[in-house]
């Protein structure tokens, strides 16, 4: 085919790690990228109950599912949609995923986010059962965040996450805010938080932080972009 006849657009392409069972990454990812983007998507086998040992199956995985996003076409970006995952794997992510892209996981878009806010002590919600909180609190502690409170909401299926109520969200949201926390951290990208963060930020009076929130803004700064989303942290401009 002649040159002359393709069509040559001005994207910025990015690509999705999810899990096979999440069912609300890519509908935040749509309120998220900004114009001008575009999201590329696939997907990897997860097992349930979300345990540390299946969260350790997704590794393995993570290099094939790269590869499968547009091959031989450059990338801006990979982020591989997980934050439970990637407590557990840590800084492995980045080699399991492989050299096509800066890659962003929800932990890493945490950290970047935070240090943005100027933030250094968290509530940490999640929808999870306590032992996989624990591996995400400790990640956090790790990199010099710390967790002065927390709540598990206790279920073990990341499908049963994706269905929870505004109302239990917001509910484990007050039962995790401590008078010393700067911010709350909602840790999943299955959970339905996204749409709950500026109306949360106006109870609460602080900063809050969700995986998918975190997630696609530091996706997007890392490529110097910037993005709309909710909360204070999309208000912040660095490009």
């Amino acid at each position: 085919m002649p040159d002359e006849e393709l069509r040559r657009d001005a994207l910025r392409r990015f690509g999705l790690i999810a899990l096979a069972t999440d069912l609300t990454i890519e509908g935040d990812a749509v309120r998220l990228m900004p114009p001008g983007t575009r999201l590329h998507v696939t997907r990897i086998a997860f097992e349930n109950p979300t345990t540390p040992e299946s969260l350790r199956c997704t590794g393995p995985r993570l290099r094939d599912a790269a590869d499968l996003i547009l091959p031989g076409v450059a990338l801006d970006g990979i982020l591989f949609g997980c934050t439970s995952a990637s407590a557990v794997l840590g800084a492995g992510v980045v080699t399991l995923v492989g050299p096509r892209a800066p890659v962003t996981t929800p932990l890493s878009g945490a950290l970047r986010a935070l240090e943005a806010l100027r933030i250094g002590r968290v509530s940490l919600v999640t929808p999870y059962m306590a032992e996989t909180t624990g591996l995400v609190a400790e990640h956090l502690r790790q990199h010099g965040v710390e967790v002065v409170a927390r709540h598990s909401m206790n279920y073990a299926d990341d499908r049963d996450m994706g269905m929870l109520a505004p109302e239990a969200v917001i509910a484990a949201a007050r039962a995790a805010d401590h008078p010393r926390a700067e911010a709350l951290f909602l840790s999943c990208t299955a959970l339905p938080a996204v749409p709950l963060i500026d109306r949360l930020e106006m109870m609460l009076g602080k900063p809050v932080l969700s995986s998918n929130q975190v997630s696609f803004w530091s996706m997007l700064d890392s490529a110097g972009l910037s993005g709309d989303g909710p909360g204070k942290l999309f208000k912040v401009r660095r490009w």
